[in-house]
């Protein structure tokens, strides 16, 4: 299934999408800092931090490639995997909302 962005649609992700990211990332470091300050081994906290980042790292919500013909679909896995709630595509177009929602239904 092919869905082309709009051109005004494709400005205000670009605009949004790092806030997006920016929001994702200060959530997982307040799970670092909460596994960091747990009763436990440091060795214990370091390997599983490490673990944590490496895997983290990998998550749209930190580094995504930017691409319009993927601006779509990448918004709905923003919505699936929990980086940003539908009210946060307040302003983008109508066509743009049900098209997140068509993916997301599937």
């Amino acid at each position: 299934m092919k869905m082309e962005i709009s051109k005004s649609d494709w400005k205000l992700y670009r605009e949004r999408v790092g806030g997006w990211q920016e929001h994702y990332m200060e959530k997982l470091v307040q799970q670092y800092i909460k596994l960091l300050s747990s009763p436990g081994n440091a060795s214990d906290h370091f390997w599983e931090l490490e673990k944590r980042i490496k895997r983290d790292k990998k998550h749209p919500g930190v580094l995504i490639e930017l691409s319009k013909s993927d601006a779509i679909w990448d918004i709905a896995m923003f919505v699936q995997k929990k980086v940003i709630k539908m009210e946060d595509l307040e302003g983008f177009s109508d066509d743009l909302i049900e098209a997140v929602k068509l993916i997301l239904s599937r």
